[in-house]
């Protein structure tokens, strides 16, 4: 991620590209780093203890999938006021915001003695984990705006693939710490991993960069400006990017595919339950892990390839890819075969994540990025959330049949593709 370099005019400061790159690099680590708990907690956690809340409780699958439509109701309204909030306050503490939140909601976790306690869980899950990730998107973005899909990917792999390594680690250490051991553990460990990112991750405009890093800083911006293709928008008001038809084209996809990928994060261990059920020996667990696995990685290789062949073309393929999966879900009963198609849908959904944030600055540009973000979020929170875990949960009961689930849901990932294509950037002359 180096940066090339120009001889100054008589008179400049020299630029100091390798001072910039050290806190460039080191606020894309931290960036990254910041977002593994919050990815954990949201997309590993919830999964893995479903069972478990459902025998404590004697909550019913239609109780308990109210627990991420909370997590997703909350994401609608907490980007867009953490996008705002870190436009004020910076990225260090805006991460610390999310860490005390997330704190609360450990004790929450670790004390509830009702389902409603985890429907808050939920809630505040979800306001704390937008407090990491916009601005971890967009931090890394102002350092590289000439890499935005890779340094995104970056973070993107690391929010998506952490659910991936711990949802087993999870079932280890809740067989043999037990609920609230392992629910201390983990307060602990997210505090000590996020003190550390906030020390080393910072907007470029609040990091202590001396002139000469100043100028490399101002170098970079300037020649991704040249860079034609690759190059962020000018700059687009919120109130005229709401104008835009790509806007609500990146609405409706979020909309459709962000239901469809959320879905998933319990339909795996539900369906494994279900076919075990009925005498298939089945992992659900590993459909999850696989699934997981895909939400993660895609997010690296997603970000990479966007910025060879572009954000809305890589989202189509996946997002039909997504669509085989769901159709093909109900005809199987082999775990490797399951795997591999729940790995699709994570496929997709992380490469949702991935490509929207430098779409987004493809389309908007940089400095209104977060609250813009937002906006596209409130399709995902205020959408997402019901036609996803919580209307696949209703349709489940009253049909009692995973066809029909898969099946809507796998129509939702054609829909997808089919905005994502509509959502280009505007042809410059």
């Amino acid at each position: 991620m180096s940066v090339s370099t120009s001889n100054p005019a008589p008179g400049d400061t020299a630029p100091d590209v390798q001072g910039r790159e050290k806190y460039a690099r080191r606020a894309v680590i931290g960036a990254a780093l910041s977002t593994f708990w919050t990815g954990a907690l949201l997309f590993g956690y919830p999964g893995l203890m479903r069972p478990v809340w459902a025998e404590r409780f004697d909550a019913t699958p239609g109780e308990l999938s109210w627990i991420m439509t909370f997590v997703v109701l909350s994401l609608g309204i907490s980007t867009f006021v953490a996008g705002k909030m870190h436009m004020a306050l910076g990225t260090r503490k805006a991460y610390m915001v999310g860490t005390v939140m997330l704190v609360v909601c450990m004790v929450l976790v670790i004390y509830a003695n009702s389902i409603y306690v985890l429907y808050l869980w939920g809630f505040l899950n979800g306001f704390a984990s937008s407090f990491f990730y916009s601005p971890s998107l967009t931090t890394v973005q102002h350092w590289y705006p000439h890499r935005r899909g890779l340094v995104t990917g970056l973070v993107n792999l690391v929010f998506g693939l952490s659910a991936a390594i711990m949802s087993p680690i999870f079932k280890i250490m809740f067989d043999s710490m037990g609920y609230q051991m392992m629910g201390w553990v983990l307060l602990v460990l997210i505090v000590v991993t996020n003190i550390f990112a906030s020390l080393i991750s910072e907007m470029p405009d609040r990091t202590p960069l001396t002139p000469a890093q100043q100028a490399a800083q101002a170098q970079v911006l300037a020649d991704t400006k040249k860079g034609g293709n690759n190059a962020p928008a000018d700059d687009v008001e919120p109130k005229q990017a709401l104008r835009t038809r790509q806007f609500w084209f990146i609405w409706l996809t979020w909309s459709f595919m962000g239901a469809a990928g959320i879905s998933m994060v319990t339909l795996s261990t539900s369906y494994g339950g279900h076919l075990n059920d009925i005498g298939f020996i089945v992992s659900g667990v590993a459909m999850l892990t696989a699934f997981n696995l895909t939400n993660g990685f895609s997010r690296i290789l997603a970000g990479v390839l966007s910025d060879v062949i572009g954000r809305n073309l890589l989202g189509a393929i996946s997002f039909v890819l997504a669509a085989v999966g769901y159709f093909l879900l109900p005809s199987q009963t082999n775990t490797v075969v399951l795997c591999i198609l729940t790995a699709l849908v994570g496929f997709a959904f992380g490469t949702l994540f991935a490509i929207t944030a430098p779409l987004g600055t493809d389309l908007f540009g940089l400095k209104y990025f977060p609250i813009i973000f937002g906006y596209i979020f409130t399709a995902y929170g205020f959408v997402g959330g019901l036609i996803g875990p919580l209307l696949s949960d209703w349709v489940l009961e009253a049909t009692g049949s995973y066809t029909a689930v898969f099946s809507y849901l796998g129509v939702f990932c054609l829909l997808s593709a089919f905005f994502i294509m509509l959502a280009r950037p505007q042809k410059t002359k």
